[in-house]
């Protein structure tokens, strides 16, 4: 049959089983959302306050999930717009398409009002970039999209269309979601080496990256684990791969891990990286990483292995996949002398927080309590975040959402959005410094114009918390822009927004509050004050090996 380009677009939308885009019109792309607005008892369209709230939202959608998540803009900066967002998904290997419409072909590359290469903008930040000329080529195009987004590695994909193509017609059919077949790269002898090294090790240690997330290998992860008797540790986007209330689970490895798995790292004498990519926060000084130990690597993407640390062996393949092959290989194991060992560092070197006064840490806590550990928590970045990764049990994959390789300010509320349209199911909660939570507060006005009902939690300090740590530990407590002592009131402004307000400075108040939140049924805003000077420990100076953690007692001996 014959379609229009917006028509075709709107048609392999659905072809993908998209139910939900995030995004924000404009002159070039109005085609496409007359189209939406036609298609809207199929595909709901969130208006977002800002495309970057789009990109962050779809990525929510994509990470709570597990399926492709989708966001719209026009051209020119409406597409610009979503580039933070973009490199925010390509960084933590979150799988969403991206549509931009641009000027019409005869104007392009012409300096045409609102016309931007945005295919070229975003080349290094996506796994493939595409832009339509032709309406003939429009239908293969999105496909080849969403299959290149969700294959392999998984990452965004953009596909920029000139606004001529979404008016013109050719003939469309319907197609069945491609598929990308994954060529093995392994061999039965890449899984006998593995098996080897397991076998001949008395000292293993599991390292959880977000690969065991992506490949939805939870269950092979443990059963892997219990089967070799040993410790694992994770890392920020391998939170909720094992369960962290575990025994065998020793909390967060890098620069703000706790002090077992960093030790316990720096101890073993076989590391197991699980679809892990070493990157700078966990491994500090490459050459003091784990210097005692063999390296087994096992990742879908080649690129990976030897990229930051040299393996003694490594697999390339879907860890699912991989897992299920080591799992019915292998012998039970018993290494209870090392796992005891680990145990007692845990008793011995327990996470802490001051217990005299509020603290992000408690109410961190408290909010694991109310939702009973089973809330999706999003986060954006610096010190709550890493409170958050600390103090949260996660026991489920897809739980922990937070932009871990680009460190995306702003990123949080609306990745929550995105999180609880997605999974209506769930109680979302977004945690944000004060700092992060005003670069992208507007999203508010989305929250409430839909009544999605988030809580969106501000750890409000009056500072930027993390970089104020960095200035008081290495920098002579020189302030430098990171003191945010104005008069911005989080309360009004969220209730000017539309939404539900509460605010918070005493511990008495957090448990109470957080349970009439959950009670609101619409967007709720709480705004935690807590002290200015609060840290996030344990903490590896940049650089140094991570057996040199240390905590605030380590702190105070060095000091006094």
């Amino acid at each position: 049959m014959q379609l229009t380009g917006s028509q075709i677009v709107i048609e392999c939308l659905k072809e993908q089983g998209v139910d939900t885009v995030f995004g924000y019109p404009g002159g070039t792309i109005l085609n496409v959302y007359d189209e939406l607005y036609k298609h809207s008892d199929e595909i709901k369209h969130i208006l977002t306050s800002h495309e970057q709230g789009a990109a962050h939202a779809a990525d929510g959608y994509a990470r709570a999930t597990g399926k492709v998540g989708v966001c719209m803009a026009t051209s020119g900066p409406g597409a610009t717009n979503l580039v933070t967002g973009i490199a925010t998904a390509y960084m933590d290997s979150v799988p969403i398409v991206a549509i931009t419409a641009n000027v019409v072909l005869p104007l392009l590359g012409k300096d045409t009002f609102q016309e931007v290469d945005i295919a070229g903008v975003t080349m290094p930040i996506t796994k493939h970039g595409f832009i339509v000329k032709d309406v003939t080529k429009l239908a293969d195009t999105i496909r080849k999209a969403f299959a290149i987004a969700r294959s392999g590695r998984p990452g965004p994909v953009l596909v920029d269309i000139t606004k001529d193509v979404t008016a013109n017609s050719c003939e469309y059919e319907k197609m069945e979601p491609i598929v990308i077949e994954q060529p093995v790269k392994y061999t039965d002898e890449d899984i006998d080496r593995a098996a080897e090294l397991i076998r001949a090790s008395k000292k293993p240690y599991i390292y959880l990256g977000g690969g065991a997330i992506i490949s939805g290998a939870s269950k092979e992860v443990e059963e892997f684990a219990k089967k070799i008797d040993a410790p694992v540790c994770d890392t920020l986007m391998g939170k909720g791969a094992f369960n962290g209330n575990d025994e065998l689970y020793t909390g967060m490895i890098g620069m703000h891990g706790t002090k077992t798995s960093n030790l316990g790292v720096s101890q073993c004498d076989l590391l197991i990286a699980l679809g892990a990519r070493f990157s700078d926060r966990v491994i500090s000084d490459a050459k003091a990483f784990a210097k005692n130990a063999k390296v087994l690597h096992i990742d879908i993407d080649a690129a990976e292995i030897n990229k930051n640390i040299k393996t003694t062996a490594s697999i390339v393949g879907d860890l699912k996949e991989v897992l299920i092959k080591l799992n019915a290989k292998l012998e039970q194991q018993d290494h209870k002398e090392w796992t005891d060992q680990i145990r007692q560092m845990k008793a011995d070197m327990p996470l802490t927080y001051p217990k005299s006064k509020l603290t992000c840490p408690y109410i961190i806590e408290t909010l694991d309590k109310v939702t009973e550990g089973k809330a999706i928590i999003t986060t954006d970045v610096g010190q709550h975040q890493m409170w958050a990764s600390q103090f949260y049990k996660y026991t489920e994959p897809r739980t922990f959402l937070s932009s871990g390789g680009l460190g995306t300010m702003g990123y949080g509320l609306g990745a929550c959005i995105g999180a609880k349209v997605a999974r209506p199911d769930k109680i979302v909660c977004n945690i944000g410094g004060d700092g992060c939570f005003r670069m992208n507060m507007n999203e508010l006005a989305t929250a409430s114009r839909y009544n999605i009902p988030i809580i969106q939690i501000i750890i409000n300090n009056h500072v930027l918390g993390m970089v104020r740590q960095w200035q008081t530990l290495f920098y002579e407590k020189r302030y430098s822009q990171t003191v945010l002592q104005d008069k911005v009131d989080y309360v009004k402004v969220a209730e000017g927004l539309g939404c539900t307000a509460f605010r918070v400075t005493t511990k008495e108040e957090v448990e109470p509050t957080l349970r009439k939140a959950l009670e609101v049924g619409g967007p709720v805003v709480i705004d935690c004050v807590i002290q200015e000077d609060d840290k996030v420990f344990p903490m590896v100076p940049g650089g140094a090996p991570i057996s040199d953690s240390f905590d605030a007692d380590d702190l105070k001996a060095r000091e006094g």
